[in-house]
């Protein structure tokens, strides 16, 4: 296992069209969730906290004093268990991508400045690369976090919105350091079934409603504004 100090290209390309939406999504899912004391039966792939029940998947355990990463589908625990099935499409994904950090059964985020936050980001990745609707991350034991998946149709999916995009936008172009802030920005329109339309300085496109977003970018390619036009322009 050889410590990595940064993800690789293929992950940061897979992960950037996700970013704005996941953000966006991990508020919808935080705000489903009640805070409070959980409980899992994995077998029976259902998590629950405060009360609420939420049918899950795993994706992977993090040794917080190691600094590693195990994939589900390589926990010997877990064998071939329905409860890893996120984590097995990862892997699919992985390959057919080439991104090492889907394929690699015990991911070393030790090296990286804050392993704690590379294992957050790991875990959003494979929540954009799914299209998961959240994820979670909780202590099962003094030295490991699990995390999962939601598999549940009960969850809210967020929807665009032009009040609250600029902030979706330029915290999801915020969060990937060597992203591609078009990427991000053609990603999210994209994942909501919205057609970016692209011009050297900009993108754009129809919400809802028929107000058009039109998205800025500087001489650097980050976000320079996020303007809301109304159907009369």
């Amino acid at each position: 296992m050889t410590a990595t100090t940064a993800f690789s290209d293929p992950f940061l390309r897979m992960t950037e069209p996700h970013a704005a939406w996941g953000a966006q999504q991990l508020e919808a899912f935080n705000e489903f969730m009640p805070t409070g004391p959980w409980t899992a039966d994995l077998d029976q792939r259902l998590y629950r906290q405060a009360g609420r029940d939420l049918r899950i998947s795993v994706l992977g355990s993090f040794d917080t004093s190691e600094g590693s990463w195990l994939w589900g589908w390589a926990n010997p625990g877990f064998g071939e268990s329905p409860v890893v099935g996120a984590a097995n499409e990862i892997r699919r994904l992985g390959e057919a991508h080439g991104i090492p950090e889907f394929t690699t059964d015990l991911v070393d985020l030790s090296a990286f400045d804050d392993p704690r936050f590379a294992v957050e980001t790991l875990a959003f990745g494979a929540m954009g690369a799914l299209g998961a609707a959240g994820y979670l991350g909780v202590q099962a034991s003094p030295e490991g976090r699990l995390y999962m998946v939601p598999d549940d149709p009960r969850v809210p999916r967020a929807v665009p919105d032009g009040i609250t995009l600029p902030r979706v936008l330029l915290t999801g172009a915020g969060l990937l350091a060597g992203s591609s802030a078009r990427a991000v920005v053609t990603g999210y329109f994209g994942h909501h079934g919205l057609t970016p339309r692209q011009e050297a300085d900009r993108v754009s496109a129809e919400l809802p409603g028929g107000a058009t977003a039109q998205v800025l970018f500087d001489d650097a390619g980050r976000i320079a504004s996020v303007e809301m036009k109304n159907v009369s322009g």
